[in-house]
């Protein structure tokens, strides 16, 4: 789980970009306690999302759509991003962190 928790803070990073120094504490914190909160008790799903097939297939995607601004969306992202909420229903990361934790993999 410390794995995932380490790429969805450096995601978090990435997403803060022109922030302030504390406002990337803040986002990391705010981020990273949401994460911890609602992928509690799924270890099998945060281990293996590195090895999912289907999550990495979807990387060039996530780059188009990060690289957009959430404005590009690909078929692949779509189908990672709906794996990725059926495997964690209560995750509460937007699109936008999902996809920057998916370049982070």
């Amino acid at each position: 789980m410390n794995k995932y928790l380490l790429s969805v803070a450096a995601a978090a990073c990435l997403v803060a970009g022109t922030a302030s120094a504390g406002s990337i504490t803040g986002t990391v914190d705010a981020i990273g306690a949401s994460l911890v909160n609602s992928v509690e008790g799924t270890s099998d799903f945060t281990s293996n999302l590195g090895d999912d097939k289907l999550v990495l297939d979807a990387r060039d995607d996530a780059a188009r759509f990060v690289a957009s601004d959430g404005k590009a969306r690909g078929a692949q992202l779509e189908a990672a991003l709906g794996h990725i909420r059926s495997q964690a229903p209560g995750l509460s990361a937007s699109d936008l962190e999902l996809a920057n934790a998916i370049l982070a993999l």
